[in-house]
């Protein structure tokens, strides 16, 4: 039992699961595996609480989507190049006083509320009381400086602020308050998916040091892109010198960039060993509790993997 997760009076009884998804950009397609786990062994989170790509994947999975139907929706998606770009091009202001409104033609244009909305699956509801487990999306508040816990409203809205990397999103106004990326205040929420749960399982993909015997220098967009995950890193290294997860999954993503979204097919080729690596970690935890798994029928289990 995590220190930070409030424990059940009854220890035989099915655990409450909390699940934390951080983020990291195309680095957070590996979270696919995590929650084919949880398909695979006929569980569901009793919670959700996610971080920019973290907070799409878990709006996702919270309106009942399975990890195959996510998986299906991801590579149509991200097809091709000139698939992606057409469905950027559609979230373009529909027109020229919202394009000066919105600051004209300068760093960070686009609209991260749109960008969401392009990109969730159709299934994925409007607004956060209509998904069928509770979820938290975490945004920072710009001008306070602090979290800021999204559990309410507007999903679109609210996943375009958790995801808003300044110098590519402009920040969300939503409900008065300026957002900027979660990642900032909080890159791997497992602390927020422990309340009122027994069990949290988070999935960290910032990634780890990448070697480098050139030596290059980064370009300056990779400088960026490679301090943002540096900061989150640091975050959670600090995090989890004070309190640790359950289970904490941390797929080998140091290899992909930030944007590599076009790559998904192969990130999630290559980080299949994830989807085991979660089972096992449940099924241990569970034994070790003495918990029931809701595991599913051998025909069901034949299908999934079918």
């Amino acid at each position: 039992m995590s220190e930070i997760a409030t424990p059940s009076s009854n220890p035989s009884a099915a655990p409450r699961i909390g699940l934390a998804l951080g983020g990291g950009g195309a680095r957070g397609i590996a979270h696919i595996h995590v929650l084919q786990a949880f398909d695979d062994l006929g569980l569901k989170p009793a919670s959700i609480a996610g971080t920019s790509i973290g907070a799409l994947m878990g709006a996702a999975y919270a309106a009942g989507l399975s990890a195959r139907e996510i998986a299906a929706h991801v590579f149509e998606s991200l097809a091709n190049r000139r698939l992606v770009v057409g469905k950027l091009w559609r979230t373009r202001p529909p027109s020229f006083a919202e394009f000066i409104a919105e600051g004209g033609l300068r760093l960070g244009q686009l609209n991260a509320e749109r960008v969401v909305a392009a990109f969730l699956p159709p299934r994925v509801p409007r607004r956060f009381e209509d998904l069928a487990i509770p979820l938290t999306v975490i945004a920072t508040n710009f001008f306070e400086g602090v979290e800021c816990e999204l559990t309410t409203g507007d999903l679109a809205s609210a996943i375009g602020a958790s995801a808003a990397i300044p110098a590519v999103f402009r920040p969300v106004r939503r409900e008065g308050v300026v957002l900027i990326d979660g990642g900032i205040s909080n890159p791997l929420p497992f602390d927020v998916a422990a309340r009122g749960t027994d069990f949290v399982v988070a999935c960290d993909v910032t990634g780890g040091p990448v070697a480098s015997g050139a030596m290059l220098l980064p370009t300056p967009v990779e400088a960026m892109f490679g301090a943002s995950q540096l900061m989150m890193q640091a975050i959670i290294r600090a995090k989890l010198a004070c309190v640790k997860p359950d289970i904490l999954i941390q797929p080998a993503v140091s290899g992909y960039k930030v944007l590599d979204f076009l790559r998904a097919r192969i990130i999630v080729e290559e980080t299949a060993s994830v989807r085991e690596e979660t089972k096992r970690a449940i099924e241990a935890a569970f034994i070790a509790h003495h918990w029931a798994l809701g595991r599913p029928s051998p025909e069901e289990i034949a299908r999934t993997v079918a």
